[in-house]
Order: structure tokens, then sequence, then C-alpha cells
């Protein structure tokens, strides 16, 4: 059975009627990767406030950083698996398949990420984020230490503190507008 066709329950503007900055952005997805993301459209409800995400998402995501694009991908899972965001769990276990190379990974990470085969690096990262997402609170120096021992420079727990962060507020948007990912990620690298 099908996933719904809706984008988003507060439905999204026609694309005709979008600012020519979002019109060429548009354009550029749909060249690209074949489709516009369902949350560009759904968050083009509020043009400023989807330029403001598209800006934080590509210093948070591609921006140089201690931490590759796939680690942060894996991290982007593991928190929408957290948190259940079945938009993120889609859409980012795709781009955990494609940079991986690995049919396997994106699925471990989104049901279990302790039955990954990880490198220590990886797993005291994802523990964090982990940790962070479901009991925030509870974070201590001793997860900073994990983190350092792992090979994390301050910088880059800077930069996994954001990422962490960023997909937190992106799973309760998610949530919050029912967003509904695009059919094409779950074909994706399959």
């Amino acid at each position: 059975m099908p996933q719904s066709d809706q984008i988003s329950a507060l439905g999204v503007p026609d694309p005709a009627t979008l600012d020519e900055d979002l019109q060429a952005i548009w354009a550029k997805c749909a060249e690209k990767l074949g489709f516009v993301p369902n949350v560009y459209s759904a968050l083009s409800l509020k043009p400023q406030k989807l330029r403001n995400f598209m800006a934080t998402y590509n210093e948070i995501m591609l921006a140089p950083s201690g931490l590759s694009k796939l680690e942060r991908e894996m991290v982007a899972v593991v928190v929408s698996s957290a948190n259940r965001c079945y938009y993120c769990l889609v859409a980012h276990g795709a781009s955990v398949r494609r940079l991986s190379g690995d049919p396997q990974l994106g699925e471990m990470l989104a049901l279990n990420y302790r039955v990954a085969p990880l490198p220590p690096r990886q797993r005291a990262m994802l523990d964090f984020a982990w940790k962070l997402t479901t009991e925030p609170y509870a974070i201590l120096e001793s997860d900073r230490d994990a983190l350092r021992a792992a090979g994390f420079s301050h910088e880059d727990m800077f930069d996994l503190a954001q990422t962490i962060g960023l997909f937190n507020l992106s799973n309760r948007m998610a949530a919050a507008l029912d967003l509904m990912p695009n059919a094409e990620y779950h074909r994706e690298t399959r």
C-alpha cells in the first residue's frame, strides 16, 4: 500500500506563484534530482522561512567540517529514528545508502543503529546523537570525554551538536506538517 499522496497537511503553494529565486531552485532540483524535495514544497508556505532553512541546512550539512557528509547523514537518520520521523528516515536513509554504497546501513541506522558494525568514532558519535535527542538533560562531561577519546575536536563536537539540533527541529516540523517523503527516495540506491 503506497503512502499518502499529500505533501503536507497544510497544503503547498503552486510553484508558479513562488518568487523567482525559489522557482530557480525548483528548476535546479528538477534538473539535478529529477524532483523537488517535498520539504521545500511544504516550507514554501512561508518563503522567507524556507530560505532561512535552506541556508541553515547548507551551512550545517554541506560546509567544511571534521564530520564527513556521510557522518552528518548518519546522525540525521539516528536522530530521526529516535523521533520516529518518517520523512527524514526515508530521505536521509536514501542519502546514507548513496554515500556509503551500503544498501543495509540506512536500515540498520533507522531501526537500531547499535546493530551496525561501525568504527569507534562513528559509534561514539551516534551514541551522543541518540542521548542528546532522547535525554538532553542527561548529557555530562563524560559524554564529551567519550567524543574526545574517539578523536573529535571541540569544533567537531560543535558541528555534531548543531547537526543533532537541526534534525530535532526538522523532525518536529515534519511531524507537525505530516510531511510525506518523495516516492523517489524509497527507490534510491536499492
